[in-house]
Protein backbone atom coordinates (compact mmCIF):
# COMPACT_ATOMS: atom_id res chain seq x y z
CA UNK A 1 0.00 0.00 0.00
CA UNK A 2 1.25 3.72 -0.94
CA UNK A 3 0.22 6.32 1.73
CA UNK A 4 0.91 10.10 -0.02
CA UNK A 5 0.89 13.08 1.79
CA UNK A 6 -0.32 16.22 1.01
CA UNK A 7 2.25 19.23 0.95
CA UNK A 8 3.08 21.27 4.03
CA UNK A 9 3.29 18.43 5.95
CA UNK A 10 6.04 17.85 9.33
CA UNK A 11 7.94 15.55 10.04
CA UNK A 12 5.90 15.25 13.41
CA UNK A 13 3.06 14.35 10.82
CA UNK A 14 4.98 11.68 8.80
CA UNK A 15 6.01 10.25 12.29
CA UNK A 16 2.15 9.99 13.46
CA UNK A 17 1.40 8.43 10.14
CA UNK A 18 4.55 6.23 10.52
CA UNK A 19 2.50 5.35 13.63
CA UNK A 20 -0.75 3.90 12.85
CA UNK A 21 0.82 1.79 9.84
CA UNK A 22 2.91 0.18 12.62
CA UNK A 23 -0.30 -0.19 14.66
CA UNK A 24 -2.01 -2.06 11.39
CA UNK A 25 0.47 -4.34 11.11
CA UNK A 26 2.70 -2.92 8.95
CA UNK A 27 6.17 -1.59 8.09
CA UNK A 28 6.56 1.92 6.85
CA UNK A 29 9.17 2.74 4.51
CA UNK A 30 9.22 6.74 3.79
CA UNK A 31 10.28 8.54 0.71
CA UNK A 32 10.74 12.28 0.95
CA UNK A 33 10.40 14.34 -2.21
CA UNK A 34 10.59 17.79 -3.06
CA UNK A 35 7.29 18.55 -2.78
CA UNK A 36 5.64 15.43 -1.15
CA UNK A 37 6.36 12.35 0.89
CA UNK A 38 5.44 9.09 0.37
CA UNK A 39 5.21 5.96 2.46
CA UNK A 40 4.97 2.56 1.48
CA UNK A 41 3.72 -0.01 3.88
CA UNK A 42 5.10 -3.22 3.57
CA UNK A 43 3.23 -6.03 4.26
CA UNK A 44 0.55 -8.58 2.72
CA UNK A 45 -2.56 -6.42 2.56
CA UNK A 46 -4.77 -9.64 2.78
CA UNK A 47 -3.67 -10.59 6.18
CA UNK A 48 -3.75 -6.76 7.95
CA UNK A 49 -5.86 -4.47 8.90
CA UNK A 50 -7.03 -2.17 5.68
CA UNK A 51 -4.22 0.66 5.25
CA UNK A 52 -7.51 2.60 3.83
CA UNK A 53 -8.86 4.01 7.15
CA UNK A 54 -5.54 5.93 6.62
CA UNK A 55 -7.09 7.95 4.46
CA UNK A 56 -9.32 9.51 7.09
CA UNK A 57 -6.25 11.84 8.68
CA UNK A 58 -6.11 15.12 7.30
CA UNK A 59 -2.18 14.97 6.52
CA UNK A 60 -2.44 11.93 4.04
CA UNK A 61 -3.65 12.92 0.41
CA UNK A 62 -4.07 9.69 -1.09
CA UNK A 63 -3.68 5.80 -0.41
CA UNK A 64 -3.52 3.23 -2.99
CA UNK A 65 -3.62 -0.55 -2.65
CA UNK A 66 -0.82 -2.23 -4.86
CA UNK A 67 -2.02 -5.66 -3.91
CA UNK A 68 -4.86 -6.94 -5.56
CA UNK A 69 -8.20 -7.23 -3.60
CA UNK A 70 -9.14 -10.39 -5.40
CA UNK A 71 -5.89 -11.95 -4.45
CA UNK A 72 -7.13 -16.08 -4.20
CA UNK A 73 -8.14 -15.76 -7.64
CA UNK A 74 -5.40 -13.66 -8.97
CA UNK A 75 -3.09 -14.68 -11.39
CA UNK A 76 -0.10 -13.53 -8.89
CA UNK A 77 -0.59 -16.10 -6.48
CA UNK A 78 -1.39 -19.01 -9.03
CA UNK A 79 -0.50 -18.46 -12.64
CA UNK A 80 -1.58 -21.55 -13.97
CA UNK A 81 -5.29 -21.68 -15.22
CA UNK A 82 -7.44 -23.30 -12.72
CA UNK A 83 -9.07 -26.90 -14.15
CA UNK A 84 -12.40 -27.93 -12.79
CA UNK A 85 -13.26 -31.37 -13.14
CA UNK A 86 -17.23 -32.09 -13.77
CA UNK A 87 -18.19 -35.81 -14.04
CA UNK A 88 -15.38 -36.85 -16.59
CA UNK A 89 -15.17 -33.48 -17.74
CA UNK A 90 -12.63 -31.53 -17.28
CA UNK A 91 -13.00 -27.36 -17.76
CA UNK A 92 -10.04 -24.69 -17.81
CA UNK A 93 -7.72 -26.88 -20.38
CA UNK A 94 -7.22 -26.52 -23.98
CA UNK A 95 -10.45 -28.28 -24.62
CA UNK A 96 -13.84 -25.60 -25.28
CA UNK A 97 -16.78 -26.45 -23.72
CA UNK A 98 -20.48 -25.90 -24.46
CA UNK A 99 -23.06 -25.76 -22.23
CA UNK A 100 -26.40 -25.84 -24.06
CA UNK A 101 -30.57 -26.01 -23.06
CA UNK A 102 -33.33 -24.14 -22.33
CA UNK A 103 -34.24 -21.32 -20.54
CA UNK A 104 -36.49 -22.94 -18.36
CA UNK A 105 -37.40 -26.69 -17.67
CA UNK A 106 -40.81 -27.16 -18.54
CA UNK A 107 -41.71 -31.01 -19.08
CA UNK A 108 -39.65 -34.17 -19.51
CA UNK A 109 -40.01 -34.40 -23.20
CA UNK A 110 -38.95 -30.90 -24.43
CA UNK A 111 -35.70 -31.68 -21.68
CA UNK A 112 -35.40 -34.97 -23.21
CA UNK A 113 -35.38 -33.77 -26.80
CA UNK A 114 -33.09 -31.15 -26.21
CA UNK A 115 -30.36 -33.17 -24.10
CA UNK A 116 -30.04 -35.48 -27.34
CA UNK A 117 -30.16 -32.91 -30.41
CA UNK A 118 -27.29 -30.92 -28.45
CA UNK A 119 -25.22 -33.64 -27.36
CA UNK A 120 -25.47 -35.12 -30.70
CA UNK A 121 -24.38 -31.57 -32.23
CA UNK A 122 -21.25 -31.32 -29.49
CA UNK A 123 -22.71 -30.07 -26.12
CA UNK A 124 -21.34 -31.11 -23.25
CA UNK A 125 -22.95 -30.00 -20.64
CA UNK A 126 -27.24 -29.79 -19.93
CA UNK A 127 -28.75 -26.51 -19.01
CA UNK A 128 -32.36 -25.42 -17.44
CA UNK A 129 -33.64 -23.45 -14.78
CA UNK A 130 -36.03 -25.25 -12.26
CA UNK A 131 -35.69 -21.74 -9.99
CA UNK A 132 -36.30 -18.82 -12.25
CA UNK A 133 -35.94 -15.38 -10.63
CA UNK A 134 -38.02 -12.79 -12.99
CA UNK A 135 -38.03 -9.50 -13.33
CA UNK A 136 -41.75 -9.53 -13.23
CA UNK A 137 -43.46 -11.25 -10.13
CA UNK A 138 -46.14 -12.05 -13.11
CA UNK A 139 -43.82 -14.36 -15.36
CA UNK A 140 -42.56 -18.03 -15.35
CA UNK A 141 -40.91 -18.84 -12.00
CA UNK A 142 -40.10 -22.55 -13.21
CA UNK A 143 -40.72 -25.56 -12.41
CA UNK A 144 -38.97 -25.83 -8.66
CA UNK A 145 -38.69 -28.90 -7.34
CA UNK A 146 -40.51 -30.93 -9.96
CA UNK A 147 -38.01 -29.11 -12.54
CA UNK A 148 -35.14 -30.35 -10.51
CA UNK A 149 -36.80 -34.33 -11.02
CA UNK A 150 -37.21 -33.64 -14.70
CA UNK A 151 -33.24 -33.00 -14.95
CA UNK A 152 -32.50 -35.74 -13.01
CA UNK A 153 -34.32 -38.44 -15.25
CA UNK A 154 -32.70 -36.89 -18.00
CA UNK A 155 -29.67 -37.12 -16.88
CA UNK A 156 -29.68 -40.55 -15.58
CA UNK A 157 -31.19 -41.06 -19.57
CA UNK A 158 -28.06 -39.01 -21.31
CA UNK A 159 -25.54 -39.11 -19.18
CA UNK A 160 -25.09 -34.81 -19.62
CA UNK A 161 -23.96 -33.06 -16.45
CA UNK A 162 -26.58 -30.90 -15.24
CA UNK A 163 -25.87 -26.94 -15.33
CA UNK A 164 -29.19 -25.23 -12.99
CA UNK A 165 -29.53 -21.44 -11.04
CA UNK A 166 -29.51 -21.40 -7.73
CA UNK A 167 -31.65 -18.92 -6.19
CA UNK A 168 -32.13 -19.33 -2.83
CA UNK A 169 -29.74 -20.81 -0.26
CA UNK A 170 -32.78 -23.37 0.71
CA UNK A 171 -32.92 -24.85 -2.46
CA UNK A 172 -29.24 -26.40 -2.05
CA UNK A 173 -30.61 -29.30 -0.10
CA UNK A 174 -32.66 -30.15 -3.02
CA UNK A 175 -30.28 -29.56 -5.62
CA UNK A 176 -27.40 -30.75 -4.54
CA UNK A 177 -26.65 -34.77 -6.37
CA UNK A 178 -28.55 -33.79 -9.18
CA UNK A 179 -26.98 -30.43 -10.42
CA UNK A 180 -23.03 -30.71 -11.68
CA UNK A 181 -22.73 -26.70 -11.54
CA UNK A 182 -24.73 -24.62 -9.19
CA UNK A 183 -25.49 -21.12 -11.38
CA UNK A 184 -25.01 -18.31 -9.86
CA UNK A 185 -27.06 -15.47 -11.71
CA UNK A 186 -26.34 -11.82 -12.39
CA UNK A 187 -29.17 -10.95 -10.06
CA UNK A 188 -27.48 -13.00 -7.21
CA UNK A 189 -24.20 -12.18 -8.47
CA UNK A 190 -23.58 -9.89 -5.27
CA UNK A 191 -25.66 -12.04 -3.08
CA UNK A 192 -22.63 -12.83 -0.16
CA UNK A 193 -24.28 -14.89 1.67
CA UNK A 194 -25.63 -17.09 -1.02
CA UNK A 195 -22.07 -17.11 -2.45
CA UNK A 196 -20.58 -18.38 1.13
CA UNK A 197 -23.58 -21.07 1.31
CA UNK A 198 -22.80 -22.21 -2.28
CA UNK A 199 -19.57 -22.52 -1.61
CA UNK A 200 -19.78 -24.37 1.29
CA UNK A 201 -20.89 -27.69 -0.83
CA UNK A 202 -18.07 -27.69 -3.01
CA UNK A 203 -19.89 -27.97 -5.98
CA UNK A 204 -18.72 -26.59 -9.22
CA UNK A 205 -19.82 -23.12 -9.56
CA UNK A 206 -21.06 -20.92 -12.74
CA UNK A 207 -20.47 -17.24 -11.68
CA UNK A 208 -22.43 -14.30 -13.74
CA UNK A 209 -21.12 -11.33 -13.80
CA UNK A 210 -24.12 -8.79 -12.38
CA UNK A 211 -25.43 -6.53 -15.13
CA UNK A 212 -23.82 -3.29 -13.53
CA UNK A 213 -20.73 -5.02 -11.80
CA UNK A 214 -17.21 -3.88 -12.41
CA UNK A 215 -14.70 -6.16 -13.82
CA UNK A 216 -13.49 -6.27 -9.70
CA UNK A 217 -16.76 -6.56 -8.28
CA UNK A 218 -17.15 -9.52 -10.91
CA UNK A 219 -13.85 -11.18 -8.98
CA UNK A 220 -14.38 -10.42 -5.87
CA UNK A 221 -17.81 -12.35 -5.89
CA UNK A 222 -15.53 -15.40 -6.81
CA UNK A 223 -12.86 -14.55 -4.11
CA UNK A 224 -16.07 -14.97 -1.83
CA UNK A 225 -16.53 -18.58 -3.58
CA UNK A 226 -13.02 -19.23 -3.28
CA UNK A 227 -11.57 -18.15 0.00
CA UNK A 228 -14.85 -19.77 1.55
CA UNK A 229 -13.25 -23.01 0.62
CA UNK A 230 -14.46 -23.87 -3.24
CA UNK A 231 -11.79 -23.15 -5.81
CA UNK A 232 -14.62 -24.72 -8.50
CA UNK A 233 -15.57 -21.88 -10.00
CA UNK A 234 -16.11 -20.60 -13.29
CA UNK A 235 -16.64 -16.81 -14.48
CA UNK A 236 -19.24 -16.27 -16.48
CA UNK A 237 -19.30 -13.15 -19.23
CA UNK A 238 -23.28 -12.08 -19.84
CA UNK A 239 -23.60 -9.19 -21.03
CA UNK A 240 -23.69 -5.53 -19.24
CA UNK A 241 -26.45 -2.87 -18.85
CA UNK A 242 -25.55 -0.15 -21.08
CA UNK A 243 -27.77 2.71 -23.07
CA UNK A 244 -28.04 0.43 -25.94
CA UNK A 245 -31.30 -0.79 -26.69
CA UNK A 246 -30.73 -2.21 -29.72
CA UNK A 247 -29.76 -5.66 -27.59
CA UNK A 248 -30.77 -6.63 -24.38
CA UNK A 249 -27.09 -6.22 -22.87
CA UNK A 250 -24.30 -5.41 -23.93
CA UNK A 251 -21.37 -8.31 -24.37
CA UNK A 252 -18.43 -6.97 -22.55
CA UNK A 253 -15.57 -8.70 -24.69
CA UNK A 254 -12.49 -6.62 -23.39
CA UNK A 255 -13.90 -8.20 -19.62
CA UNK A 256 -13.37 -11.92 -20.88
CA UNK A 257 -10.16 -11.20 -21.82
CA UNK A 258 -8.81 -9.04 -18.94
CA UNK A 259 -10.29 -11.29 -16.88
CA UNK A 260 -8.43 -14.18 -18.57
CA UNK A 261 -4.85 -12.04 -17.75
CA UNK A 262 -6.02 -11.44 -14.22
CA UNK A 263 -7.63 -14.37 -13.25
CA UNK A 264 -6.84 -17.79 -12.98
CA UNK A 265 -10.35 -19.40 -13.27
CA UNK A 266 -12.02 -20.20 -16.31
CA UNK A 267 -14.42 -17.95 -17.79
CA UNK A 268 -17.31 -18.70 -20.09
CA UNK A 269 -19.83 -16.32 -22.26
CA UNK A 270 -23.41 -16.26 -22.46
CA UNK A 271 -24.29 -14.84 -25.91
CA UNK A 272 -27.87 -15.50 -25.67
CA UNK A 273 -28.71 -13.33 -22.69
CA UNK A 274 -25.92 -10.58 -23.72
CA UNK A 275 -27.74 -10.41 -27.71
CA UNK A 276 -31.31 -11.23 -26.27
CA UNK A 277 -32.22 -12.75 -29.92
CA UNK A 278 -31.27 -15.37 -31.35
CA UNK A 279 -29.60 -14.25 -34.68
CA UNK A 280 -26.92 -12.58 -33.02
CA UNK A 281 -25.62 -15.40 -30.78
CA UNK A 282 -23.52 -17.26 -33.51
CA UNK A 283 -21.43 -13.93 -34.08
CA UNK A 284 -20.97 -13.03 -30.58
CA UNK A 285 -19.96 -16.90 -29.64
CA UNK A 286 -17.27 -17.02 -32.16
CA UNK A 287 -16.16 -13.72 -30.45
CA UNK A 288 -15.63 -15.48 -27.16
CA UNK A 289 -13.36 -17.61 -28.66
CA UNK A 290 -11.70 -15.29 -30.36
CA UNK A 291 -11.25 -13.15 -26.93
CA UNK A 292 -10.10 -16.11 -25.39
CA UNK A 293 -12.95 -17.91 -23.31
CA UNK A 294 -13.49 -21.21 -22.38
CA UNK A 295 -16.43 -22.26 -23.29
CA UNK A 296 -20.07 -20.68 -24.03
CA UNK A 297 -23.46 -21.43 -22.28
CA UNK A 298 -26.29 -21.41 -25.24
CA UNK A 299 -30.16 -21.22 -24.88
CA UNK A 300 -31.66 -23.75 -27.37
CA UNK A 301 -35.21 -24.82 -27.37
CA UNK A 302 -37.31 -27.29 -29.52
CA UNK A 303 -39.91 -24.46 -30.38
CA UNK A 304 -38.60 -21.24 -29.17
CA UNK A 305 -42.02 -19.63 -30.16
CA UNK A 306 -43.38 -21.40 -27.28
CA UNK A 307 -40.86 -21.12 -24.63
CA UNK A 308 -42.34 -20.28 -21.14
CA UNK A 309 -39.36 -17.65 -20.73
CA UNK A 310 -37.15 -15.68 -23.47
CA UNK A 311 -38.02 -17.27 -26.46
CA UNK A 312 -36.54 -14.47 -28.96
CA UNK A 313 -32.94 -15.46 -27.50
CA UNK A 314 -33.14 -19.14 -27.80
CA UNK A 315 -31.95 -21.11 -31.06
CA UNK A 316 -33.54 -23.96 -32.45
CA UNK A 317 -31.99 -27.55 -32.79
CA UNK A 318 -31.36 -26.44 -36.00
CA UNK A 319 -29.72 -23.10 -35.31
CA UNK A 320 -27.48 -25.19 -32.30
CA UNK A 321 -26.06 -27.30 -34.92
CA UNK A 322 -25.00 -24.77 -37.55
CA UNK A 323 -23.64 -22.86 -34.32
CA UNK A 324 -21.59 -25.72 -33.52
CA UNK A 325 -20.29 -26.50 -36.51
CA UNK A 326 -19.39 -22.71 -37.19
CA UNK A 327 -17.50 -22.50 -33.86
CA UNK A 328 -14.97 -25.48 -34.58
CA UNK A 329 -12.27 -23.36 -37.25
CA UNK A 330 -12.02 -20.69 -34.67
CA UNK A 331 -11.79 -23.12 -32.01
CA UNK A 332 -8.95 -24.26 -33.97
CA UNK A 333 -7.50 -20.41 -34.60
CA UNK A 334 -7.61 -20.30 -30.78
CA UNK A 335 -5.45 -23.36 -30.29
CA UNK A 336 -8.21 -25.03 -28.88
CA UNK A 337 -10.16 -27.87 -29.81
CA UNK A 338 -13.99 -28.75 -29.55
CA UNK A 339 -15.40 -31.47 -26.99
Amino acid sequence: MIIVLKPGHTQSDIENVEHKVRELGYEPHTIKGVVRTVINAIGDETAHASLEVLATIPIVERVFPIQKRYRMVSREVTPETTTIPVGNLEIGGNTFHVIAGPCSVESYEQMLRTAEHVKTSGATLLRGGAFKPRTSPYDFQGLGVEGLKILDRVKQATGMPIVSEVVKETDLKEMLGIVDILQIGARNAMNYSLLEAVAATKTPVLLKRGMAATIEEWLLAAEYLVKNGNPNVILCERGIRTFEKATRNTLDLSAVALARQECNLPVFVDPSHAAGRHDLVAALSCAAIAVGANGLIVEVHPDPATASSDGSQQLTFEMFEHLMQRLAPFAEAACMKLA
